[in-house]
């Protein structure tokens, strides 16, 4: 998010686009100390904007126990980004709270760690966990990451934890978001992350993985297409209040209340 005009724009385009949920970051990871940060608990304001004037649930990163109360107070949805995969005292903390995790893999996190992350999460009380493919660290410079799908096979066989993919953070490369998220909901992934910019010369992170919101309904018209033959469930977007898409989401996520393993 940089700006409640830009971050409201965007939301409605990929509300009539499609789109189920809002991801903004106000707390940004960045590998550069001098790059863009995040606007902090200004973005988490402008994403509670962006809620009212759509009515789609929002999720937010989560980088430390310090800011967890203030996001807490915004958000729908909890994200754990995947450099704090491994954080254990966060992972615990958000594990008593009653909103939903999204959990991202680590870079260079083993299923079963990813999992054992998840674990955390779930025997602290919080059953609603939501992971994500973000791909891990590989050794080809034609991708950013290696988007690893077969991960996400073996994962729908050995847990109960709903899975989705990131092809943004995954690829790095716009041209190929469309492919894998196809690609993702074809081995099982329940849902896909994409990171939209309606004027990506402008963005002041990430522009080479963004699409635009022209191709952003692109893709999903193109899964609706792909869950048919699949026999897979495709979820209309959320119509009602943000209050009321919350409740659809907590239903989403709300499984095995009385199975805390990440494991089936």
């Amino acid at each position: 998010m940089e700006s409640e005009e830009q971050t409201v724009r965007i939301a409605k385009a990929i509300k009539d686009a499609g789109a189920h949920i809002l991801r903004g970051g106000a707390y940004k990871p960045r590998s550069s100390p001098y790059s863009f940060q995040g606007l902090g608990r200004k973005g988490l304001q402008i994403l509670e904007v962006a809620r009212q004037e759509t009515g789609l649930p929002v999720v937010s990163e989560v980088l430390d126990v310090r800011d967890l109360d203030a996001v807490y107070q915004y958000v729908d949805i909890l994200q754990i980004g995947t450099r704090n995969m491994q954080n254990f005292s966060l992972l615990k903390e958000v594990g008593r709270m009653d909103k939903p995790v999204l959990l991202k893999r680590g870079v260079a996190a083993t299923i079963d760690e990813w999992l054992f992350a998840a674990e955390y999460i779930l025997s602290a009380g919080n059953p609603q966990v939501i992971l994500c493919e973000r791909g891990i660290r590989g050794f080809d410079q034609h991708t950013r990451y290696l988007t690893d799908l077969g991960a996400v096979a073996v994962v729908r066989g050995l847990s109960h934890l709903p899975v989705i993919v990131d092809p943004s953070h995954g690829t790095g490369r716009r041209e190929i978001v469309a492919p894998l998220a196809r690609a993702s909901i074809a081995v099982g992934a329940q849902g896909v992350m994409i990171e939209v910019h309606d004027r990506p010369h402008e963005a002041l992170c990430d522009a080479q993985q963004a699409v635009s919101p022209k191709e952003f309904k692109q893709i999903v018209t193109d899964l609706k297409k792909l869950s048919q033959p699949l026999n897979v469930k495709f979820s209309s977007a959320p119509k009602s209040s943000a209050k009321k898409s919350m409740r659809s989401v907590s239903r989403t996520v709300s499984y095995a209340k009385n199975s805390h393993p990440a494991w089936t």
